[in-house]
């Protein structure tokens, strides 16, 4: 069985730390030792593991898929958000995470965050713990 919790974004472009509702969900599930994954189920907005200690690294994130991904291509899809498709195939849709002693695996600077392309929005993130 998964965990559903919803995020509320303010911006077009944003990343949140969700971290903590990802422990939260991982030391309520009674596993000690396994993997989590955290899965995103929309087309605009992704997931990813990043420094959660400097919030510029976050913002390079963000600068360098704007100018990877950028707004004025000839895009075909005619809802206007084509930039925000691109980007979260990028990102990608789910993380996965070791869990030990029940707690997350992460790296000292490590954090989960939830990347909003197409906000502002309300999004759920599914995390199942096994």
């Amino acid at each position: 069985m998964y965990r559903e919790f919803i995020v509320r974004t303010r911006s077009r472009e944003e990343c949140v730390s969700i971290t903590s509702i990802v422990q939260e969900a991982v030391g309520s599930s009674g596993v000690s030792e396994g993997i989590c994954v955290v899965y995103v189920p929309h087309t605009t907005a992704g997931v990813m593991i990043q420094e959660s200690a400097d919030p510029d690294v976050i913002a390079d994130c963000l600068q360098v898929l704007r100018h990877m991904v950028p707004d004025g291509l000839a895009y075909r899809h005619g809802e206007g958000n084509s930039p925000a498709h691109m980007k979260a195939s990028l990102v990608g849709s789910s993380v996965t995470v070791l869990v030990e002693n029940g707690r997350l695996l992460l790296g000292t600077w490590q954090g989960i965050f939830l990347c909003e392309f197409d906000g502002p929005r309300t999004r759920r993130v599914w995390v199942m713990v096994r």
